[in-house]
């Protein structure tokens, strides 16, 4: 909902039978994820397969955009019950960036586009 567009999830469940049958508790579980909108494609896979799955660590989704408002927008929206670990400032290479860690668990940098040289 805060990038709008089309997402496209696959469930084990939807996955072809193969050697390795789905055990029903699982069925449930995302092999893959992708969102278009707006010419961009934002994509996940393979939900783990333990049941003591922790917090993502060692990476950040990066989403960068033109428009500093846009920024702020999906910056504000990723903050909502997650936690701000960068608040949302003016960089030398961004005029918008910040970092949040959304209410998933997932860390996120959020950025504008430094508008060229003129």
């Amino acid at each position: 909902e805060i990038f709008g567009g089309e997402l496209f999830v696959m469930d084990m469940k939807d996955a072809p039978p193969g050697e390795h049958p789905v055990p029903p508790e699982k069925a449930h579980y995302v092999i893959h994820a992708a969102l278009q909108f707006e010419g961009h494609l934002l994509m996940a896979s393979d939900d783990p397969m333990t049941d003591n799955f922790g917090p993502v660590q060692g990476m950040m989704v990066s989403f960068s955009t033109p428009d500093a408002g846009e920024a702020k927008r999906v910056y504000d929206a990723l903050s909502e019950g997650g936690t701000q670990t960068q608040p949302m400032m003016e960089t030398f290479f961004s005029p918008a960036w910040g970092m949040v860690t959304d209410r998933f668990g997932t860390p996120w940098m959020v950025g504008a586009d430094q508008p060229a040289a003129g």
